[in-house]
């Protein structure tokens, strides 16, 4: 189905929102703390900071895993803040860029589990069209200024996103890494839902859960039983 455009920043590039997606999340975009977040995003473009990743790319997790496809949900923080890193998927990295620390972590623990050959590069892609939200908690960042997005109004729209995926859906994996992503545990109905949660898979804590965690084993066994297919995780 055709992308639907968003009347997002004003006089900014043209943004488009995946049509199931915009089912779920049109009134969002009319919130007041909405309206503030596109005010400051319009001044960070004036001011010619850059943002990243570049706008076309804010929605990509979206536009990438239509609602109605959703199976597994990974939840990160905020992009990636270095030069043509960000593609709006978390974890992600575009595929000539080298591999982040965390991610190499990620295919680490792939490797235990699956016996799945470490992949040349860090793009993401191939989840997310298998139906896994790479989602990150806020959507943009100020070019090497990690976090310099956070409070702007983000937060509160992928809390909504959460919220109806939660309500909406049955049967979702949410893959909760590291404190920050579990405090949005308390919007997910696990009566409905499979939540694993284990340690960020940062270098710095890893080792406290996440490499032995199993989760994409968890999570294949999860949707085997619910009658889903399974999720390659291989990329190469």
């Amino acid at each position: 189905m055709t992308a639907i455009p968003l009347r997002f920043i004003a006089g900014g590039p043209s943004l488009t929102l995946a049509p199931s997606w915009f089912k779920v999340l049109s009134e969002e975009f009319q919130q007041p703390y909405m309206q503030s977040l596109q005010a400051f995003l319009e001044c960070e473009l004036d001011d010619k900071k850059i943002i990243l990743p570049p706008p076309e790319l804010w929605f990509n997790a979206f536009n990438s895993t239509p609602f109605d496809k959703v199976k597994v949900v990974i939840l990160g923080q905020d992009p990636y803040h270095g030069s043509d890193q960000a593609h709006g998927l978390c974890f992600s990295v575009r595929p000539e860029m080298p591999i982040p620390p965390s991610l190499r972590n990620i295919f680490k623990e792939l490797h235990r589990e699956l016996g799945a050959p470490k992949a040349s590069h860090g793009c993401l892609q191939r989840w997310a069209d298998q139906g896994v939200l790479m989602l990150n908690a806020i959507l943009t960042v100020e070019k090497g200024q990690a976090g310099s997005h956070q409070g702007k109004g983000w937060e509160q729209f992928t809390d909504r996103v959460i919220q109806q995926l939660s309500e909406e859906k049955k049967g979702v994996v949410f893959l909760l890494w590291g404190s920050y992503a579990q405090k949005k545990g308390r919007l997910i109905d696990e009566k409905k839902h499979w939540v694993l949660k284990t340690s960020h898979p940062s270098p710095l804590s890893a080792h406290r859960g996440f490499l032995g965690c199993d989760h994409f084993t968890q999570a294949n066994d999860y949707l085997r039983r619910q009658g889903n297919t399974a999720v390659d995780w291989s990329l190469d």
